[in-house]
């Protein structure tokens, strides 16, 4: 077979091999999403199955063979691997109705087949994501065989390698546990139907309206990155993948007016991840924090939206401080378009996200809702000739949201292995009592320590899998320690999110750098400043659930319009300026200011209030005295 040369080379042959095979799991997953799950493990299998064999066609076994010829030994190697993964979990799928006739009991085939498939995930996941994730994988593997031999509170007992197997390949605990039922029901659903907005022409409508409305203020094309990010990343399940999508157009546009390269690059990719956290869709966490917790899913939304919005109302601020400070201006009104004939071509495109959120507040399960979207988006195209989409987009999109799902799949496929490992060696329960002893029963370093494993365990994955890795272990913590379980998720889930922007693996914050031109670790240290209401605003809810819709209307109103002034506080000191420019010493009280007007409390408040007022009339004071004119001395 001759193999193409470029990026990704595959023969024509095998491209149509894929297509097949991503349009067999579109197919799959939209059937039972309009008409119910298999039982957990074929359902889980079958979506397993789909993704393991498209990440062999897909992705060759080392990054070098992307760029050049693809050897036929190891495309024959491949073929293999699928073959024997695909037979693997077909015989599951046959053969899990005997379990119970068997007590249990794992055959010889059935050790063989779980061990080849727990195999088989790693390899899938390197070829994907890199050796992060498979090591920590390996490692709970090797904890879970050898733990035994640890001495004190961080041993168990003896679990061999046949156990091990069984309980990862035969029951829902392990690898097929919640985190591949997550992918498998509706994550894949959300990510088809971010493959149908793009293919729709609903990205390019977000950033056309955003330019329209802001691109003529000051610092204008920083401002529609955070809007059209906004938009798209509350759909879209990745941040890295936001910034590619959405930062291809604004970051040179951004570099254009006079941002510095390092700055544009870190706008987009903090844009883009403040999207997972923003209402309604919340790149699927929101489904996922319901799904875990037992709680209706408008009780996330209600929970996300008051920190969500203090993130990108900072952000903004920040951008526009910017702008201030180095004297730069919007684009013309010449070189963008009209806001009516934007809205009067691609209007009708956002109609499916207002669906979406209707379907999910009259109470339809998230597949339903999202597939009923998906369909919503197909059908609104047809409203205009140039958004139609035929039967060749709508082929497009659905093999892009299949292959789109890989990374998820397979990271949710780990995640599963991972947490089976620590409920079948009693980790999990005493992992909380663990920290809370390191801690010394502080609440505080409990707090450092949970975000510290959320930032680690985070880093190189994507948002759903980050959250439910480190949830499984962090959030028991939190809840033993009297904190509310919604803020405790909320906690976890914020700090899974920005791994993807703090170093040494911040993967979206790298991904705007390369669209930049930038320096990565640069970009990486500026995203963080600029996301730092991010950092502070979880250890302020946990304290007070206040901004998280616990309490009284009066109470909430009140904390939102204190935190909002904070955020501005905040912003200014981070930027170093305000009505002008600040020196370190005032950088410092505002930051103060800032942080004591977001924490929730009347003491704070007035500390707060006071000092950026004071700030606001002696910059004012002394700007006016600066600007005035000299007066002539008498003759």
């Amino acid at each position: 077979m001759k193999e193409t040369k470029g990026p990704g080379a595959r023969s024509a042959a095998v491209a149509q091999i894929v297509r097949v095979a991503a349009l067999g799991m579109a197919a799959f997953q939209i059937y039972t999403a309009q008409f119910g799950l298999y039982s957990a493990l074929v359902q889980r299998s079958i979506h397993l199955a789909f993704a393991s064999a498209l990440v062999f066609l897909i992705f060759p076994i080392t990054k070098r063979y992307r760029k050049q010829t693809y050897p036929w030994f190891l495309r024959l190697i491949d073929w293999g691997l699928i073959a024997v993964g695909t037979v693997a979990l077909i015989h599951l799928t046959l053969t899990y109705k005997t379990l119970a006739s068997r007590g249990g009991e794992a055959s010889p085939m059935d050790l063989w087949m779980g061990g080849f498939i727990i195999l088989l995930v790693l390899e899938c996941t390197r070829r994907l994501m890199g050796w992060a994730l498979p090591l920590i994988t390996i490692a709970a593997l090797s904890y879970t065989i050898l733990g035994d031999r640890v001495p004190g509170l961080w041993g168990h007992f003896p679990i061999d390698i046949e156990q091990l197997i069984s309980y990862q390949y035969l029951t829902t605990e392990g690898l097929f546990g919640i985190p591949l039922g997550v992918s498998a029901s509706f994550i894949f659903v959300f990510i088809m139907f971010g493959a149908f907005l793009v293919s729709s022409g609903t990205g390019e409508f977000f950033i056309k309206f955003a330019n329209a409305v802001a691109g003529h203020f000051r610092g204008g094309p920083a401002k529609v990155a955070v809007v059209s990010s906004a938009f798209f990343g509350t759909i879209s399940g990745s941040a890295v993948a936001n910034v590619v999508s959405t930062g291809s157009f604004t970051i040179p546009l951004m570099k254009k007016i006079g941002y510095r390269p390092v700055f544009a690059g870190a706008v987009e990719s903090v844009s883009s991840t403040g999207g997972q956290f923003m209402p309604p869709v919340m790149g699927a966490g929101a489904f996922i924090m319901a799904d875990m917790l037992g709680v209706p899913y408008l009780d996330v939304c209600k929970a996300a939206i008051i920190p969500g919005s203090l993130y990108f109302l900072a952000l903004f601020w920040m951008v526009h401080m910017e702008a201030l400070k180095a004297g730069l201006r919007g684009l013309s009104r010449d070189e963008l378009p009209k806001v009516l004939p934007v809205l009067k071509a691609g209007g009708h495109l956002i109609l499916p996200a207002f669906l979406l959120v209707w379907f999910l507040v009259m109470g339809y399960s998230p597949m339903k809702s999202g597939l009923w979207a998906i369909i919503a988006v197909w059908v609104v195209s047809f409203f205009k000739k140039t958004t139609r989409m035929g039967w060749r987009a709508v082929i497009s999109a659905m093999e892009r949201g299949a292959t789109g799902c890989l990374e998820v799949a397979l990271a949710c496929a780990c995640a599963g292995i991972v947490i089976g490992c620590v409920t079948q060696t009693g980790l999990g329960l005493k992992f909380s009592g663990l920290v809370v002893e390191a801690a010394g029963g502080s609440l505080v370093l409990s707090l450092v320590f949970v975000m510290a494993a959320s930032l680690v365990l985070g880093m190189g994955l994507t948002t759903s899998a980050a959250y439910i890795l480190t949830v499984i272990l962090g959030g028991p913590v939190l809840i033993e320690l009297g904190i509310h379980p919604l803020a405790a998720h909320m906690f976890v889930f914020y700090f899974a999110c920005l791994s993807t922007i703090t170093p040494p693996v911040a993967l979206a914050a790298f991904a705007g750098a390369a669209i930049a031109d930038s320096r990565p670790f640069s970009t990486g240290f500026e995203s963080m400043r600029l996301a730092s209401v991010a950092y502070l605003v979880p250890y302020f809810f946990v304290y007070s659930p206040v901004l998280i819709w616990t309490g009284s209307l009066g109470q909430i109103g009140f904390s939102v319009l204190t935190a909002v002034v904070g955020t501005v506080a905040l912003g200014s000191g981070m930027m170093g300026y305000l009505v002008g420019r600040l020196n370190w010493g005032f950088r410092i009280l505002l930051l103060a200011a800032g942080l004591g007007l977001i924490k929730p409390g009347l003491t704070t408040d007035i500390f707060g209030a006071v000092v950026l007022g004071g700030l606001c009339l002696y910059q004012a004071r002394f700007e006016k005295r600066a600007t005035a004119p000299l007066e002539s001395s008498p003759t």
